[in-house]
């Protein structure tokens, strides 16, 4: 004899058990990966380094200061100095600080937008959701660097106007893979059993499709990170990021550049060794996760190449070639 469905489950009076998300991404499962935790413990060595750092490493970063421009590492600077006399420790871990939080503050605005948006156009459904899944074609369509290089010909970029305008430019990839998710669930059985029992549309939004679709999101949010560090590094190596005395890891790296020729080594390879640290660190967690997520079957969520280590190529949200 076949087992009764979740809706006949209800109409004989029993209860509703709702469905769990797809894949294994549980907190057990994300302790136990080897790459997760890899990928955690260089973000929170590079956390630490950056903000705890300041506490025991002190060193002024305002007055210039030409009588040690440009030394090399020594006794009293680890990392030698710049060209204005600055400790290039001490600048890594400022950088790092503004780095850090933009990447945090982007990555979890743009998923938590997408998420509402994406849960509520795949519940709507109907003329709603073509209405809303436009808009979000449309902003996807928005070249990021081209609207940031406008923008900053207009006004003077900050660190509150760069995560802006990278949350709105991130959150429409995001609703897109919320709302497939979303689609897929309404056909299930929970699903289908809470419409014939009567309940609105916004308590199955509240009560099974955001619940369902938090595995991605969390997903999505490490890769939001990544790409909006890489993003706000690129953006200051084009010279069209905040202006001094905001700094980056993507500013020290091109200062140091600007000096490479001239034998100044150790003003490029320490930013640019955090910068690749940061990106792959967070990009081999969501890669992992992405596995956990999708029960093994890679590129469930994201279409990818699969690499040695699990390393992904530093590409995704951001386009900025577009």
């Amino acid at each position: 004899m076949a087992a009764p469905s979740a809706l006949e489950q209800a109409a004989e009076g029993g209860s509703i058990q709702r469905s769990r998300a797809p894949g294994g991404l549980t907190l057990r499962a994300f302790l136990r990966n080897r790459r997760t935790m890899s990928g955690l413990g260089i973000v929170v060595l590079l956390g630490l380094f950056c903000f705890a750092g300041p506490l025991v490493y002190h060193s002024q970063l305002v007055i210039v200061n030409l009588n040690i421009i440009n030394e090399p590492p020594g006794p009293g600077h680890p990392l030698g100095t710049d060209e204005y006399g600055f400790d290039v420790l001490a600048r890594l871990m400022q950088g790092g600080q503004s780095s850090l939080e933009l990447g945090f503050a982007v990555g979890i605005a743009g998923t938590v937008l997408g998420l509402l948006y994406g849960a509520i156009s795949g519940v709507l459904g109907g003329i709603w959701d073509a209405v809303l899944m436009r808009i979000v074609d449309s902003l996807l369509a928005v070249p990021t660097l081209l609207l940031l290089i406008i923008v900053s010909s207009m006004f003077s970029l900050n660190l509150f106007v760069i995560i802006v305008i990278l949350s709105v430019l991130s959150w429409p990839s995001v609703a897109r893979l919320v709302r497939g998710q979303v689609l897929e669930l309404r056909t299930r059985e929970f699903a289908q059993a809470s419409t014939g029992m009567g309940a609105t549309k916004w308590w199955i939004l509240v009560k099974h499709m955001i619940p369902n679709t938090l595995g991605i999101c969390v997903v999505t949010a490490t890769f939001g990170i990544a790409d909006a560090i890489y993003a706000l590094s690129v953006l200051s190596f084009l010279d069209i990021g905040p202006p001094p005395p905001f700094a980056d890891w993507g500013t020290l790296l091109t200062n140091g550049v600007n000096n490479l020729f001239n034998g100044y080594w150790w003003q490029v390879y320490p930013p640019m060794i955090a910068l690749i640290l940061v990106v792959l660190a967070f990009r081999q967690i969501g890669d992992a996760m992405n596995d956990l997520a999708s029960g093994g079957q890679t590129g469930r969520i994201y279409v990818r190449r699969r690499r040695r280590m699990g390393f992904l190529q530093i590409s995704t949200q951001f386009d900025l070639r577009s």
